[in-house]
């Protein structure tokens, strides 16, 4: 069945590398919200807030059309975001799966946060500082957590196929 997979969690847990293997794995789409809203910035000079988020609405619930299983990459840090996020699949009687990835170990999440680099060219990094104050609710829904602290990008791609083949 043609599946929504709705990523969240602060910046530098793993998302994007998680999302990006997960896509491989599934051979679905891949979207990122940084992407969508960065490409507003460059190529529109547009200071997207809430418009990266329903324009990338819009490409996943096209693919989900198309019987296409979608990897959606997004903080998605609050109720808003998640309730339109499973609309987008409900709407068109596809599944979804909230997965919420998040590294529990600070030093680690702060090492990561600090050394990394984009693979968009001109979008900027939150600086630790701004990770740690970053609006990010809990959980209200079902959701599988990965916890990406001392593992390898491989050994979480593993833990989230083994939950999702449980939960699925």
């Amino acid at each position: 069945m043609t599946t929504l997979y709705i990523l969240s969690g602060l910046p530098a847990s793993g998302k994007t590398t998680l999302g990006k293997l997960l896509a491989q794995h599934l051979k679905a789409v891949y979207v990122r919200i940084d992407t969508i809203e960065q490409g507003l910035k460059d190529l529109c000079d547009f200071q997207a807030v809430g418009e990266g988020y329903r324009l990338s609405y819009r490409i996943c619930r096209d693919n989900l059309e198309l019987g296409q299983s979608v990897v959606a990459d997004s903080c998605n840090p609050i109720q808003l975001t998640r309730d339109e996020w499973q609309a987008v699949a409900t709407e068109i009687g596809a599944q979804y799966v909230n997965i919420e990835i998040y590294c529990s170990d600070s030093r680690e999440h702060k090492r990561r946060v600090e050394s990394r680099t984009s693979s968009i060219e001109t979008l900027r990094l939150p600086s630790w500082q701004q990770v740690q104050d970053r609006e990010y609710h809990s959980w209200k829904a079902a959701v599988i957590g990965i916890d990406t602290a001392g593992k390898s990008p491989e050994e979480s791609l593993k833990e989230l196929l083994d939950q999702l083949n449980s939960a699925l």
